[in-house]
């Protein structure tokens, strides 16, 4: 995916876009089927706390946020770990932990795992890489990271993306013709992560210009 061209720009609204993370807007495939089917089947998880595992914006949080709607789990991160309390955490009996190989601290992550074990609580811990790879100085930690049941998420299949791309669009009211996403789809690295770039780029250029979102336009942001 080449740079857009270099010129004077004008600026656009900046403007919120919710993303729904509802059931019914989960696009499952191949490269998500395993991660939905451990969401899908709680309460009966292989062990109460489970790890969902993929790169960037390949849908751990709609995942994470479908299952905390289910389960009524609150939602931290793992740099939140040692600020909270993590009895009151898990008063819901159910929390999830976003970005759990970043920032966690050592000790809070051991207290909670094994909190969640004694009062019978569900733990979901999203990262980008494996459990048994995060790194941590608590052989016992470590112990308990490798134990835990993994559900992992690939990159789209071409089907998958590009029905990413066309939600994305909807998200923004904005409507693409077979052309736009078809182009996108062979133009961008194959990520819902550069998918979402990629729509919230071409937005952010069609309100510039004043422009319809066309494969014309596309084709002067991802050239290449």
């Amino acid at each position: 995916m080449s740079a857009v061209a270099q010129r004077p720009r004008q600026l656009a609204l900046a403007l919120d876009h919710a993303e729904s993370y509802a059931r019914e807007d989960f696009l499952s495939g191949p490269c998500n089927e395993k991660a939905l089917a451990l969401v899908d089947c709680w309460p009966d998880w292989p062990a109460n706390a489970v790890a969902l595992v993929g790169p960037e914006g390949s849908g751990k949080t709609h995942l994470a946020m479908m299952w905390a709607a289910a389960a009524g789990a609150r939602v931290t991160t793992a740099r939140a770990l040692d600020k909270i309390d993590v009895p009151s955490a898990l008063a819901t009996g159910a929390l999830v932990v976003e970005d759990a190989a970043i920032g966690t601290d050592d000790r809070a992550l051991f207290h909670l795992i094994n909190l969640a074990r004694e009062e019978n609580a569900f733990l979901l811990l999203s990262a980008q890489t494996t459990p048994a790879s995060w790194p941590t100085v608590l052989p016992d930690l470590a112990s308990r990271l490798r134990a835990l049941p993994v559900a992992s998420l690939q990159a789209p299949d071409d089907a998958i993306l590009r029905a990413v791309i066309v939600k994305l669009a909807g998200d923004r009211q904005l409507v693409l013709d077979e052309g736009v996403v078809g182009y996108l789809s062979t133009h961008i690295e194959r990520s819902f992560a550069a998918a979402r770039a990629a729509i919230a780029a071409l937005d952010n250029e069609a309100l510039r210009l004043r422009r319809p979102v066309t494969r014309a336009l596309a084709a002067e942001l991802f050239r290449g």
